[in-house]
């Protein structure tokens, strides 16, 4: 995580390094993602420190993306229990908290509430919370994104241009398994890796 902190826009510079094709978001300088291949291994707890980092000790405009859709950890994290405000344009502005302007499906639903979507949904929501999200100038996006290497990981990867990406697991074979297919995954869209 050291290494990113420092590969960061104005530690470093990872700017040149961004995936193929994919949407830059207006006033986004760098989008970061945090994945896993695998569940309960630290990746939200990882995102929301190295957004919140980034913000206060190397005082850049962060934002924070919680793309887990089933899990949405950010609120809870963040403490932030508030739904955001919507502009004319039907963006959804981000609550700050911690110098980060944050944006989960946890701020949409009902707390306990499942979110039981099948495919087409999830990918409806992620539109949503890329495209339809009006997150001013940002000098990093970090966003957490669902563990696995699923449809919404993919369409992530391919709908946005992406700086890094950092591998969150914990030492047990099963979860470096499936850490590292999700950075082969990256790779193949030519993200730099950090794990």
């Amino acid at each position: 995580m050291i290494g990113l902190l420092r590969a960061s826009s104005r530690i470093g510079g990872i700017r040149g390094f961004s995936s193929k094709g994919g949407l830059r978001l207006e006033g986004v300088e760098d989008i970061i993602v945090v994945a896993s291949g695998k569940g309960g291994v630290g990746k939200s707890t990882t995102a929301v420190n190295l957004a919140v980092a980034l913000a206060k000790r190397c005082q850049l405009k962060v934002g924070l993306l919680d793309a887990d859709i089933y899990g949405p950890s950010v609120p809870t994290m963040m403490k932030i229990h508030d739904k955001p405000e919507v502009t004319e344009d039907k963006k959804m502005v981000p609550i700050e908290m911690y110098g980060v302007k944050c944006i989960s499906m946890g701020f949409l639903v009902e707390k306990d509430a499942p979110i039981v979507w099948r495919g087409p949904m999830v990918m409806n929501a992620l539109e949503k919370l890329t495209r339809g999200v009006d997150w001013g100038s940002l000098d990093v996006l970090v966003v957490d994104m669902p563990p696995g290497t699923g449809d919404a990981q993919i369409s992530m990867t391919q709908r946005l241009q992406l700086s890094g990406a950092l591998i969150v697991s914990t030492p047990q074979d099963v979860a470096l398994i499936d850490a590292r297919r999700g950075a082969r995954m990256f790779s193949k869209v030519e993200v730099p890796v950090s794990s």
